[in-house]
């Protein structure tokens, strides 16, 4: 899933998303009720209304966002107070505002509001943070009931807690799991812990998470991330790497990540990757999009951001592709080839 913070994959228009296959975005639930205000979106026709694009939306609780915010927030068992970023205005989340708030953006998946434990952290923090969790998740799926009738049908996904400690990644799979959502999330990860670290924290979930539900691990990640992830049993993904790289001129190519600012392509007449059939690929070469970058002109972020989604859409199909062949191992080193352990960009020589 692009993601859309502002209701807006920066840079794309809606028609380009689709014609790349995307069919579902994900859009932030705190910037958005502090931006325009999720009753002037409601008003609006909902996310789909407002923004014109006709796939899904998935809105993030805001948990994650109010976890970032170490400094301007309070927990409490009714749920967080912190201050706006904007203007230090005084906010309360609670599990039953936070459902409000989805409801009124019309997302079609909304998620439950859950503590997000930073990373490192101890065991007794990490269980409590669990606990406060799974609490606030029995008062989401009562609220999201009691809101049912209301605008468009909505699925609302449980996410699963319980920092890098695997009896409380599996408790919580487990308890979540009982309350019978449409579908889960691994959250808490990608927030500083090293690769093997998630892989391991994701094993543990899906071992106990069921098939038949939609798994979607969240803010994650590079090629080799999201195939380590598939190997294990994750469905859904989203991260703002191949929009926000593709702002600073990195570009996701089947040879690494390449930067375009780099000098080495002032006269490179060739695509960005030339195995890529994107309309950047097509159209433009790398002399002509490191100038963009050069001389600081708007297209050139949007070409590079462009070029990154069409990759990580190919790149899905091309697991999906590989799922129904039985060839993703041949997939995986083939990735792994190309991005090692990590999706390191080239340094820049402007």
């Amino acid at each position: 899933m692009p993601v859309g913070t502002q209701a807006t994959v920066k840079g794309m228009a809606a028609g380009d998303l689709a014609a790349m296959g995307y069919g579902i975005l994900l859009a932030n639930t705190y910037h958005l009720h502090l931006r325009p205000g999720d009753e002037v979106v409601a008003r609006m026709g909902g996310l789909h209304g407002f923004t014109g694009w006709s796939g899904g939306f998935l809105t993030d609780s805001g948990g994650y966002q109010v976890f970032s915010l170490a400094k301007l927030r309070r927990v409490e068992e009714d749920g967080i107070r912190f201050s706006s970023h904007l203007d230090g205005s005084p906010i309360v989340f609670t599990p039953e505002s936070v459902m409000r708030i989805q409801r009124n953006l019309g997302a079609d998946i909304a998620m439950a509001f859950d503590e997000c434990a930073p990373y490192p952290c101890g065991h007794a923090y990490a269980r409590a943070a669990m606990e406060r969790t799974h609490r606030w998740a029995e008062r989401c799926r009562s609220a999201h009931d009691g809101l049912a009738a209301s605008g468009r049908p909505q699925a609302l996904f449980g996410i699963v807690q319980g920092a890098t400690f695997r009896d409380l990644r599996e408790e919580s799979a487990a308890f979540l799991t009982g309350l019978d959502f449409p579908g889960y999330a691994i959250g808490g990860l990608a927030v500083g812990e090293d690769r093997d670290t998630r892989n391991r924290c994701v094993e543990w979930c899906t071992g106990i998470l069921p098939d038949a539900k939609p798994r979607y691990l969240m803010g994650v990640g590079t090629p080799g991330d999201i195939l380590d992830a598939v190997r294990r049993g994750v469905d859904m993904f989203d991260c703002v790497l191949p929009t926000r790289n593709g702002r600073t001129g990195q570009v996701f190519t089947s040879a690494g990540v390449l930067n375009m600012r780099n000098a080495r392509y002032a006269e490179d007449g060739g695509p960005l990757d030339p195995t890529c059939e994107c309309a950047v690929c097509r159209s433009h070469s790398r002399a002509y999009v490191r100038h963009l970058f050069a001389t600081h002109e708007m297209l050139g972020p949007i070409l590079t951001t462009y070029h990154n989604l069409s990759f990580y859409a190919r790149l899905m199909e091309r697991i999906r592709e590989a799922i129904r062949a039985q060839a993703l191992d041949a997939l995986s080193d083939e990735v792994a080839s190309a991005y090692g352990t990590d999706a390191q960009p080239e340094n820049a020589d402007v």
